[in-house]
């Protein structure tokens, strides 16, 4: 076949793989038709001929065969190729029910279970169990659990396929009924698989006439679905290479990314423009003021047009990471394929045919036309008998009143709903059946006049309530299938909810429905001359049957009319089924098996069905054995729980015979663990006469209905010996007829299984499965085994396959649903060679089998039950069996375990969730979880990732009992499962982390790394801010001799402590003299009220008082250290200066909490003693609190240096203002204890705070006529230096907000900036959080108050930090509405060596953001990469460089500078960097290393200071006010704090980020190592209820987004975490109160 001018089946293996991979997608609706086009094109364009020009992709034909027609490619060594697609077939393949009810016991399997666990006995736990509090959890009451053996039954739906044959007329059929006409039964029947089929009503649009829409967005990357396989070699060596291009070709590959501009392909087409539109025009628009065409170069561009230029200058990346390469193959470990799994080895298997399906002559032409036989001629014949919930017949309802009461529903349906000229309903038109499985006449009633009048119904269950499990998604099925009208009964109507106005509650997710009631007494008699129209069956839709797929999508399997007859045909030839006899259904009667034969086939054969609701079993277990035994019938429908159940409550029943049965078909005998449930019961009742050859497993599908049951009757045996008068000598080999042959029984090992092989078990019988047939293929139906994955290509005989069937019996589609189907129903099988079988679709059924000897079919598992881990299958069944072995009475209730698997990092990891009883112990619990881990590693060799039990009666219910399994997955992936124990096992089960990362040895010198970086084009990373622009005195002098005019003089007056004293005593001094009255700060109280204000005079009169005091003080000399002990306030200040003026040197220390004082006065105690104090200056309030009994239970009192209390000093001034002989001397120290725990205190000469106060008023624009507003902690840092020196040497007016004043006035802050129209303000990151978390929601209050952000210019976030991008972001955004400017809100940056090194000022450019990539980071690298590009990370530039500051980027190792954009240690030089630490016994060597360090190469002569900071220096493409390009500073984190894990370095913001994002009640978190271990501290905001939520999903997000395995998760109480005055987490302290247990946590987790 030749495509684009290459021939494809010359192509090579690997690209014609690639090729299927894509039609796959295009008919999975994966991939659009042009992205199928553009992707197709893009694999072929290697291959294409030289000389051919590359055509575009031709347009899309409408006429054109899909993809799918084209030939299957020739199987490789594997039938995948790529780890990513084997995770869509196998979510593709998901197909049956979320819910199971195979929850019975196993002793042969509870033996393997004990004995695996015995030889973990001598073994013992190695991590603690974990810790909660008593009120975490508590228990529900006994009275409100269901019995402890309840279980669910099974919600596998029907589905069907159209098929189409020649019927006789339904008239002539009947007349020949009704004069009693016998039939013979032909032998004779073809398979019409190559027949046309006739157009169906109504008909679904052909895949290939309408582009496939768009996927649906992932709630995960897609990336992480994918799995890394080791089942076979080959299957690595034809992954596709996620680098080679199979994106589309509009979206930039990964490699790309990493550059400023990428050049677009001739046909991209650029998002956010129409598609006419070429890349050329864009770039014409976006260099028009380059080349000069349109704007001038010299004329001003707006801010908007600037930035949309600068936007199609460097094209936009879409922010979805679906468009970005897959990363996995250079994170995950790739696992070694082991040499000796085990692998198929058999030849390829041979479809196998059922017996022909005979046609009888008395067989009816249509389902109606049986039931108008049998009312007509058996009117007195019962057809089904109810019971009431003590299992006693109710009512009996005959084939006369079934009949009549159809007819009569059918006449009403068509004629009298609606006016006469519009009718509601019309044939064709779906109707919903809402019935409760107690009142099954009502519904037989309803679903047969359904087909009488010809309108389809879709039976759904009761809904009780709007919170139903699964409801959204059954109001999807009725929307999909249109449905407007239900039908129910006046009992059931009555149950629903209503609203207050007594209407129906409107269901969520459901539309909005028509209620009818059918009971008689509401249905019109129709007129003698009304009759039922019954048309030969034929290919129109009878009825929809509702299935739910794995993940929890209902679909409605549409069951056509011919398929319905054929089934039901089937049905009986291969049950012998005979008139009148009487047939137990304990099974749903309104889907599945309990429709197919409760309801349809014994109409068909006027059969006596008798009713046992799910509602009685509960009551009375044994009542269908009751009921078998009193009608002695013939057939009974039952499910392994009911016999378990029946099996339980046998003990005190002696009279009870099951001699009559002839069939006792397990409805789920699919189930490979059936085998010990019916062994089980047959031990047990076969004294009270049941057989074993009765015993009738079956096999059954939504989509095929039966697959296979067994009925073990020779082949010869043909319909001719189907009649009633057939001798019992010839049927001796048909179901439930002594000397037929026992089942076929297999013991296969569960290591092949997991592997898809079928192989004996011979060695170990722990880990062995033993199945038991189905029986065979259904009359008339061919069948064969094909992959689960990929293509179906067909199995080997050894191999275990997905069960695919021919049947005219079988499915037809998914109703409105034309894209799923043809995956599911039009499936042609194809050989080893790649070639179809044949031109008949089968349908997939969702089991996974093999067949046996004797064209026997086993089922060994479902896919909806499939677990896909590390490339091994493993069933939920199976886990759920080896979990109940590990003795459940004591802890679990055994009918209620959910199984599922979640993705996490790359692979599916198996989630067990259980019912716990009340009265299990946490000890009995977690022994219970521990013994179940074990038994599933020795037994499967699989670790689990989650065990978790929840309270009695919390999980989502199916309306008979089961668990929801995909509720039960959503609400732990949402974290609303609310368990009372949980047990995470990552470190056991996740087994493809990458490997650590070995540092190797840096082979090559700082000056190689320089002279590389300079031939690589790469400058230095370094950056200055502008210069100081110190004038000289002298020159000041004559410019005030010569300036004349009296303004002039005024200003340059106020100009002069800036350029004349090097000291704020002098500066302070002047100012009292040349501007005494001028305010220097405003003190406000929570109302907003100015408490107190100082002059300059005020503030040097009441500096005057405190030196004073402290000079006539004995014992208190120049140059020694005093302690400054206030709350914030102007008191503060005065003392600093009176320290000054005294010739002392000031240490600012923050009070002790005085409801806290054990906590915060060591501290304080602490900076008094290193600092070697000789006095305190306090409040008289303060005093008393230092001398108190209170503080003496946490300090010693009586060595506190002397006291001074300056609130009532006496009016004196001190003989003399002390000078400083030199300005390097020491002017402060300053006091911080560090995130990582550690106090440092640092000397501030005096010059350095000159210089400090100078840059910051050069860069903020500082004057005497400005205002500024502070809203930070005065006591260390910058914070100190805006608070108490600014104001004084630039001489502008400080209005002081303490922070502690805004958690009973939030509004202060803000109020404050509008009130007084404050230009520029400075507050901290816990300011800015509280007033995001406080006031979001009350911005229109605010506004309606009057409050106006407009005027503020700039809002800088005082830190020593990195910048918290999302927090600053989230609030420019929540209070752009008050006029809050969002370029005005921006981040400063200071450490211990030098207090400030970024402040954004008002003349620089604005702040910019990159996104570097995490990955590259760890590596301590930096690659820029687009916006949302997966593990990206925005990072804010720390403000403007200061003037007079030099920053350099230094590999902290080497102390050899970097390029730009390479990450390493922020150097710093600066006239105002800190003199060194001070310490008790001076510590020359690290005062050396990291205040006077010098670089090993580059300029070896400059004296740096080390930050201890990470980060790195990137030119951007903005102009500072000097015109040259802008050097961005981006700090990245402190090196102190990373975390070293695997050879990789982490920093704590970044965890913490993804672990406050896991979780809505999650409202702060830190994390921290404890022997290497990753400990993460997370506190809760909601209830209690909620804290074992949080572990699975803490865990989750770390695994996914850093790759790292948590250790030990803590759920503690909000205000744990201990935070500083800055707002900084202190996870030191955390640490240290973790280890001393010390936290009371609510809840403490050891990941195993």
């Amino acid at each position: 076949m030749a495509e684009h001018g290459v021939d494809v089946s010359a192509l090579p293996q690997e690209v014609r793989e690639q090729l299927a991979e894509l039609d796959l997608e295009l008919s999975e609706g994966d991939i659009t038709q042009k992205g199928y086009e553009k992707k197709r094109a893009k694999v072929l364009a290697p291959y294409l001929v030289q000389t051919q020009t590359l055509a575009p992709p031709p347009a899309y034909d409408a006429q054109s065969p899909g993809p799918s027609s084209a030939p299957a490619p020739e199987p490789g060594p594997s039938n995948s190729s790529s780890s990513s697609s084997c995770h869509r077939r196998t979510r593709r393949s998901h197909r049956s029910g979320g819910t199971r009810d195979e929850r019975y016991r196993s002793d042969i399997h509870t033996e393997a279970v004990q004995a695996a666990l015995a030889k973990h006995k001598e073994e013992k736990m190695a991590l603690p169990m974990p810790t909660k509090r008593r009120s975490t959890y508590v228990q529900s009451p006994i009275d409100n659990c269901t019995p402890p053996d309840s279980s669910s039954s099974s919600d596998d739906e029907a589905v069907s396929s159209e098929s189409a044959g020649p019927q006789q007329s339904s008239d002539t059929w009947i007349n020949s009924s009704l004069h009693g006409s016998s039939t013979s039964s032909s032998a004779s029947s073809t398979l019409s698989h190559g027949e046309s089929r006739p157009t169906q009503a109504p008909q679904p649009q052909p895949q290939s006439q309408q582009a496939p829409p768009p996927p649906a967005p992932s709630a995960q990357p897609p990336h992480s679905h994918s799995q890394p396989s080791a089942l076979a070699e080959a299957f690595a060596q034809t992954r596709i290479d996620p680098g080679g291009g199979v994106g589309p070709p509009d979206v930039p590959s990964q490699a790309q990314a990493r550059g400023s501009r990428v050049d677009l392909p001739a046909n991209a087409v650029v998002r956010g423009m129409s598609r006419g539109q070429s890349r050329s025009s864009m770039m014409e628009t976006a260099d028009v003021r380059r080349v000069g065409r349109g704007v001038p170069v010299s004329s001003r561009v707006s801010t908007k047009i600037q930035q949309l230029l600068n936007t199609l200058k460097r094209p936009k990346r879409p922010p979805l990471s679906e468009f970005f390469m897959d990363d996995q193959e250079e994170i995950v470990e790739v696992p070694q394929v082991d040499p000796n799994t085990p692998r198929p080895e058999g030849r390829q298997i041979i479809p196998v045919k059922g017996e022909p399906l005979g046609v009888v002559s008395n067989w009816p032409p249509a389902l109606q036309a049986a039931l108008a036989r049998w009312g007509a001629t058996q009117g007195k014949s019962p057809a089904l008998t109810a019971l009431d919930i003590t299992g006693k017949p109710l009512y009996t309802l005959t084939y006369g009143k079934l009949w009549s009461r159809s007819v009569k529903l059918a006449y009403t349906l068509l004629n009298k709903l609606g006016t006469k000229n519009e009718q509601i309903l019309k044939p064709g038109d779906r109707v919903a059946l809402v019935y409760p499985n107690s009142d099954p006449g009502m519904f037989w009633v309803a679903f047969y006049g359904c087909l009488l009048a010809e309108v389809i119904p879709v039976p759904i269950e009761v809904p009780l309530s709007r919170k139903d499990a699964g409801s959204s998604q059954v109001g999807f099925l009725l929307g999909s299938c249109g449905v407007g009208l239900a039908l129910t009964s006046e009992i059931c109507l009555k149950g629903l909810p209503k609203i207050p106005t007594g209407e129906i509650l409107q269901f969520k997710g459901w539309p909005r429905l028509k209620w009818v009631v059918t009971d008689s007494k509401y249905l019109t008699k129709p007129s003698k001359d009304w009759q039922p129209h019954i048309p030969t069956a034929n290919t129109d839709t009878a009825y929809i049957e509702y299935k739910a797929s794995k993940e929890g999508t209902v679909m409605g399997v549409a069951v056509s009319k011919v398929a319905l007859l054929t089934h039901c045909q089937a049905l009986t030839q291969a049950c012998n089924y005979c008139e009148g006899e009487t047939l137990v259904n304990v099974l749903d009667f309104k889907k599945d098996m309990g429709l197919w034969h409760g309801v349809l086939t014994s109409v068909m054969n006027r059969i006596h069905t008798i009713s046992v609701p799910y509602a009685v079993m509960k009551a009375c277990p044994l009542s269908w054995v009751q009921r078998v035994h009193i009608h002695k019938a013939r057939v009974a429908l039952v499910k392994c729980r009911d016999l378990h159940w029946a099996m339980m409550a046998n003990r005190d029943q002696r009279e009870t015979s099951l001699a009559s049965l002839r069939m006792l078909i397990v409805a789920d005998g699919a189930n490979p663990w059936s085998v010990s449930s019916c062994d089980a019961f047959l031990n047990v009742f076969q004294a009270h006469g049941l057989k074993p050859e009765v015993i009738c497993p079956c096999a059954t599908s939504p989509e095929a209905m039966t697959v296979a049951i067994r009925r073990l009757c020779i082949f010869d045996l043909l319909a001719a010996h189907l009649g009633q008068d057939t001798p019992v000598k010839e049927i001796s080999n048909k179901p439930g007829v002594p000397g037929a042959p026992l089942p076929a029984r297999a013991i296969l090992s569960m290591t092949g299984l997991s592997h898809g092989v079928i192989r004996v078990n011979t060695e170990d019988k722990n880990s062995a499965l033993t199945v038991q047939d189905v029986g065979h293929v259904m009359p008339g139906a061919l069948m064969c085994i094909v992959k689960p994955d990929g293509p179906p290509m067909l199995c080997k005989t050894d191999e275990i396959g997905e069960i695919v069937v021919n049947s005219r019996a079988g499915g037809n589609m998914y109703y409105g649903l034309p894209g799923v189907t043809k995956n599911t129903f039009e499936v042609i099988p194809v050989n080893a060679s790649g070639a179809p079988i044949g031109e008949i679709p089968f349908v997939r059924s969702g089991l996974l089998g093999f067949v046996g000897p004797g064209s026997l079919i086993f089922v060994v598992g479902k896919n909806e039950g499939l677990l896909m881990v590390s490339g091994r299958r493993h069933n939920a069944d199976d886990l759920v069996a080896t979990a109940l072995a590990v003795e459940p009475v004591k802890t679990v209730y055994r009918g209620r375990i959910a199984v599922f698997s979640v993705t996490v990092f790359y692979d599916e990891r198996i989630v067990i969730v259980a019912e716990q009883r009340p009265d299990a112990s946490e000890e009995d619990s977690f022994q219970w979880m521990s013994r179940v881990l074990q038994a599933i590693d020795s037994i499967h060799q699989v670790g689990l990732y989650c065990l978790a039990l929840v309270p009695a009666n919390t999980l989502p219910k199916t309306p008979l009992g089961g668990i929801h399994i995909s509720d039960t997955k959503q609400l732990f992936l949402e974290g609303a499962l609310h368990p009372c124990n949980i047990l995470m096992c990552p470190h056991t089960c996740v087994t493809n982390m990458p490997k650590p990362r070995q540092k190797q040895p840096v082979g090559v010198g700082p000056a190689s790394i320089m002279v590389g970086n300079l031939v690589a084009g790469k400058r230095i990373a370094q950056a200055a801010g502008r210069d100081l622009g110190l004038i000289e005195d002298q020159d000041l002098i004559r410019k005030l001799h010569w300036t004349s005019s009296p303004k002039a003089h005024k200003k340059e007056l106020c100009m002069w402590p800036t350029m004349m004293h090097q000291f704020l005593t002098e500066a302070l001094q002047w100012r009292a003299q040349t501007d005494p009255d001028h305010t220097l700060y405003v003190l406000l109280n929570a109302k907003g009220v100015a408490v107190c204000t100082a002059t300059c005079v005020q503030l040097h009169k009441r500096a005057e008082k405190i030196a004073a005091a402290l000079m006539e003080r004995s014992g208190i000399n120049i140059g020694e250290n005093v302690v400054l002990l206030y709350p914030p306030g102007i008191d503060l200040i005065a003392a600093f200066y009176g320290c000054l003026y005294a010739g002392c040197i000031p240490v600012t220390v923050r009070p002790p909490h005085p409801q806290n004082l054990s906590a915060t006065l060591p501290t304080v105690r602490m900076i008094i003693d290193v600092s070697k104090a000789a006095c305190i200056l306090t409040t008289q309030v303060l005093m008393k609190i230092l001398r108190s009994k209170e503080a003496a239970a946490s300090v010693n009192i009586k060595t506190w240096p002397i006291i001074i209390d300056t609130d009532d000093l006496p009016r004196k001034r001190p003989p003399t203002i002390y000078k400083p002989p030199n300005a390097e001397m020491i002017a402060y120290l300053d006091f911080s204890v560090s995130t990582t725990g550690m106090l440092t205190g640092v000397k501030i000469s005096h010059v350095a705070v000159s210089a400090l106060c100078r840059s910051i008023k050069l860069q903020c624009e500082l004057y005497s006529s400005r205002q500024i507003a502070i809203c930070l902690d005065p006591y260390c840092g910058l914070g100190f230096v805006l608070w108490c020196l600014a104001s004084v040497y630039s001489g502008h007016q400080s209005i002081l907000i303490p922070p502690l004043e805004l958690e009973s006035s939030l509004t202060l802050w803000l109020g404050t900036l509008s009130q007084y129209r404050i230009r520029d303000t400075f507050c901290s990151y816990s300011v800015m959080e509280l007033c995001t978390k406080g006031l979001g929601g009350q911005t229109e209050l605010l506004k309606a108050r009057g409050v106006n952000l407009a005027c503020v210019r700039s809002c800088v976030v005082i830190a020593e930090e990195r910048p918290r991008l999302a927090l600053t972001h989230s609030f420019s955004k929540l209070f752009k509405d008050l006029g809050l400017s969002m370029r005005a809100v921006s981040t400063a940056f200071g450490s211990r060596v030098n207090l400030a090194i970024c402040l954004q000022g008002t003349t620089g450019p604005d702040s910019s953001t990159v996104y570097v990539d995490m990955k590259s980071l760890r590596h301590d690298r930096v690659r820029l990469v687009e916006r949302g590009a997966p593990q990206s990370l925005p990072l804010m530039e720390s403000g403007t460089i200061l003037p007079g500051v030099r920053v350099i980027i230094v590999n902290p190792e080497t102390r050899g500078p970097l390029g730009d954009s390479h990450l390493g240690e922020i150097w710093v030089n600066s006239p105002h960097n800190a003199t060194g630490y001070y310490t008790i016994y001076g510590e020359e060597n690290l005062q050396a290393d990291h205040f006077n360090t010098k670089l090993s190469f580059g300029d070896p002569q400059t004296l740096w200071a080390r930050t201890g900071y990470l980060g790195f220096v990137k030119r951007t493409e903005l102009t500072d006010s000097s015109g040259d390009r802008h050097d961005a500073l981006f700090v990245v984190g402190s090196l102190d704090e990373t975390l070293e894990l695997r050879g990789l370095r982490y920093h704590p913001i970044d965890i913490e980020t993804s672990v406050s994002r896991a979780h809505r009640s999650i409202g702060e978190s830190a994390v921290f190592t404890w022997t290497n271990l990753l400990v993460v501290v997370a506190e809760l905001c909601g209830s209690e209820q909620d804290a074992l939520d949080l572990v699975p999903l803490v865990t989750n997000v770390v695994l996914e987004e850093h790759h790292l395995i948590v250790g030990v998760v803590v759920i503690v109480d909000p205000g744990v975490i201990p935070i500083n005055s800055r707002g900084e987490k202190q996870r030191m302290h955390l640490r240290d109160s973790f280890l001393a247990d010390q936290l009371d946590p609510i809840y403490v987790a050891y990941n195993m």
